[in-house]
């Protein structure tokens, strides 16, 4: 038993390690093919010349298998572990730990982590509490599924919460939505994916935007009243004409994702956390035995 802890241990720092360098130079196909209909669509000509230099940017990368951004982020993972998965999730983390370093020293990686106080380096993309790991548990399960989510600076630093009242209703969230995106402008370097978490409480909220962007892009809700608050929020944000880089244009985001929690009868909580045209994530499943599943799409 404790050989196949070591074993699996060492599976889950492998996977971290190749996750967290995959989703910085690869991004996910739904992304690329929303880039390419964000040129078709477009019809400024400053929007134009920036989506033009942004998939450019990614065949470079591709090309030179570099990354599409120089900002590493913070490494961000959703781990989803099975019940019957034999590794304790305080040995995920440490693998998840010493995967990230791993990819930060041998890639090498820009290393932002750094002391909240002090701002002195903490080491390579870890440090107290980093990486983050969001869990979930699944019953009668054996295995471990990954998703690596890096969260560069620009975007985050956009990142919203309003503790609207009940009697606001929709109209108060889309309210709050727009003038988010608004006050943003082009320092979250659109066009790129609104996450919109609503309900539960405070830090759930914004727990639930953070989920909305992992998403492919295009995917809806699977509640339909909260389907149509996407399409509403994708068409209505669009109409700012914030445009790529908040130089103007028709396309500001690339979409609009909603997720959502019951809440209590007095609380009406609304997040939103931007993420940039750069949306990059990466997956794996971990099995019983060790072997490791990538799956881009996920």
């Amino acid at each position: 038993m404790q050989q196949l802890a070591t074993d699996l241990q060492a599976s889950v720092e492998d996977a971290a390690a190749h996750l967290y360098v995959w989703a910085l130079k690869d991004i996910p196909q739904d992304l690329r093919d929303a880039l390419v209909d964000a040129q078709a669509r477009e019809t400024s000509v400053s929007g134009r010349r920036v989506l033009d230099t942004i998939v450019r940017n990614v065949d470079v990368a591709d090309d030179a298998h570099n990354l599409v951004c120089q900002d590493t982020g913070i490494a961000v993972y959703h781990a989803r572990v099975g019940e019957h998965f034999p590794l304790h999730p305080a040995r995920i983390y440490e693998a998840l730990r010493d995967g990230t370093a791993r990819a930060t020293l041998e890639h090498p990686l820009r290393s932002n982590a750094v002391h909240t106080i002090t701002r002195e380096n903490t080491g390579p993309n870890i440090g107290y509490r980093l990486p983050i790991v969001h869990w979930e548990f699944v019953a009668d399960w054996d295995g471990l599924d990954v998703k690596c989510v890096p969260k560069g600076s620009g975007s985050e630093n956009m990142s919203f919460l309003k503790m609207c009242v009940p009697a606001d209703g929709v109209r108060g969230i889309k309210q709050f939505v727009l003038e988010s995106v608004v006050d943003a402008g082009g320092k979250p370097c659109p066009p790129g994916i609104v996450g919109v978490g609503i309900g539960g409480s405070a830090d759930y909220a914004m727990h639930l935007a953070k989920e909305a962007i992992m998403r492919p892009i295009g995917t809806r809700n699977p509640d339909p009243l909260v389907a149509q608050l996407e399409d509403e929020l994708f068409a209505l944000l669009n109409e700012t004409g914030i445009g790529p880089m908040g130089l103007g244009g028709d396309v500001t985001v690339l979409q609009c994702h909603v997720e959502h929690a019951d809440t209590h009868m007095t609380l009406n909580p609304v997040a939103v956390n931007y993420q940039c045209w750069a949306a990059r994530r990466a997956s794996a499943h971990i099995s019983v035995d060790g072997t490791i599943d990538y799956d881009r799409e996920a």
